[in-house]
């Protein structure tokens, strides 16, 4: 099935309903369903390649099973509208970008000051150096909502990319200790990089796309072709020099959901684009901090009244459900209240019964619980 590209607007939740929207792991049997995606995004992470795509959704399949070394382990989220039976958006957790078989590859971006006293000038120059770590971060990738839909009432694109912080914080032991994020640059309506152009095509000879999509299985050409030495970016034309480390119109939301949560502009940049890297120390992101692993008390139409007012007792999270098999783990946008007001590790929740039911809870079945930021935090 294909992705719609209607203008249909989502029905908002209430605390109530049964969910319309969820988020499970992706598997081979979604392969249609995450290619009609791809053909929004088409990037490394998430290449509009049905070859690309599958072999994505065996790696993700077997990730989730657990099998193969955790460095080299990739999950694939799908957040699906099930009123209308389509996945509409994805994201993704890269466990480690850059190991010996495949570097994590950048160019930093450095700051030079020349001054020549015999003439008087002085010139503020920006060079890029290219970097090479063979044991690198986790990387957060494959973003993408139907664009249609990135500004539904349920922030569906805030649930899609908060997800992943969840699903890290349960499964601590498998990831890094710093977060990436690679944010696109402003490109071409045809998909074209200024800078690729200006630098990555007279080295290689091949197009953006190409060099893109040979990237995720191997990146020995960057490193064999690629300029070793550092590269005063003076030397480009205008077009090319504006984009280094700067975000595209389309992921100015992503932006400031990234920084809201902790992360920052490491002044690193895509080899390719010149699109910003931003990082975080994990353990420092507030929704890994703010996220608890707790039983199910029960449903929160029984839930014992506290002193607390309801603003303060209850707010919405990011519930996810681990589980043994396909798809591994399911996920919903849900009001919720410690069970434990005191805070701390472990503890309980209560969750709405159409909740309950949709996720087939059972009073103390374990689950991860997320809180969502405040209304007046970023989204996307």
């Amino acid at each position: 099935m294909t992705a719609a590209t209607g203008s249909a607007q989502p029905r908002a939740e209430s605390s109530s309903a049964t969910p319309r929207y969820e988020i499970r792991g992706a598997s081979l049997a979604d392969e249609e369903q995450l290619l009609a995606l791809a053909r929004h995004l088409n990037t490394v992470n998430l290449p509009d390649d049905r070859r690309s795509v599958h072999e994505l959704l065996q790696h993700a399949e077997e990730s989730f099973a657990g099998k193969g070394s955790p460095a080299k382990r990739r999950y694939v989220f799908l957040l699906w509208d099930l009123e209308q039976g389509r996945a509409i958006g994805s994201s993704s957790i890269i466990a480690q970008l850059g190991r010996r078989d495949a570097p994590y590859i950048y160019f930093d971006v450095l700051d030079e000051e020349r001054y020549s006293r015999s003439l008087d000038k002085h010139f503020h120059h920006t060079v890029l150096r290219l970097g090479f770590s063979y044991k690198g971060p986790t990387e957060l990738g494959g973003l993408v909502v139907l664009p249609e839909l990135r500004r539904s009432p349920e922030r569906l694109g805030r649930f899609v990319s908060y997800v992943r912080f969840a699903f890290i914080a349960g499964r601590r032991e498998v990831f890094k200790d710093q977060l990436l994020a690679e944010l696109l640059p402003p490109l071409e309506p045809d998909g074209t990089s200024h800078l690729w152009e200006a630098l990555g095509r007279r080295f290689t000879g091949l197009s953006y796309a190409e060099a893109d999509i040979l990237s995720s299985r191997d990146k020995d050409f960057i490193r064999d072709l690629f300029p070793l030495n550092e590269l005063h970016t003076s030397l480009f034309d205008d077009r090319a020099r504006d984009v280094i480390g700067r975000v595209g119109e389309q992921t100015l939301g992503v932006e400031r959901m990234l920084r809201a949560v902790g992360f920052r502009y490491a002044r690193r940049v895509d080899p390719f684009d010149g699109g910003p890297h931003f990082v975080a120390a994990t353990e420092e992101v507030t929704l890994i901090r703010d996220s608890r692993k707790v039983r199910l008390s029960g449903a929160l139409e029984s839930a014992p009244l506290v002193e607390q007012d309801e603003e303060e007792a209850e707010g919405r999270a990011v519930v996810l459900r681990y589980l043994p098999s396909a798809p591994f783990a399911r996920s919903v946008q849900s009001a919720f209240r410690w069970a434990d007001l005191e805070g701390g590790e472990g503890g309980g929740v209560w969750l709405p019964e159409a909740v309950c039911r949709h996720l087939e809870l059972a009073p103390g079945a374990e689950l991860l619980v997320t809180p969502l930021p405040q209304r007046k935090d970023a989204e996307a």
